[in-house]
């Protein structure tokens, strides 16, 4: 199950579970789509891979125990531990290599 992270990890917006503006690498490194198309030029920074679009959570449950309220998001905010110009120079090795051949 997803931890659904609460925050941008680069600017630190916040990203409720309902967000269509949530994007996630395969680690769940959860970043804002502006981040991930102006900063980090679809780059995770922690592990090099791409990102997509994180699911939506449900906010009713349409199946027993399958919603925001039964399965509920991470709480714990996260900030990226590199600094703005390290994450520039790793992206710009890896920005223009796709994501499935990184």
């Amino acid at each position: 199950m997803l931890e659904i992270k609460p925050n941008c990890e680069l600017c630190d917006k916040d990203l409720p579970a309902d967000s269509l503006e949530a994007c996630i690498c395969s680690y769940e490194c959860t970043f804002c789509t502006s981040c991930v198309e102006d900063a980090l030029c679809n780059v995770c920074p922690n592990c090099g891979g791409g990102f997509e679009f994180r699911p939506v959570r449900p906010k009713n449950a349409h199946r027993v125990g399958t919603s925001v309220v039964d399965q509920k998001p991470s709480s714990k905010r996260v900030i990226s531990k590199f600094t703005r110009s390290e994450i520039d120079e790793f992206s710009e090795v890896l920005k223009d290599i796709p994501p499935e051949l990184r």
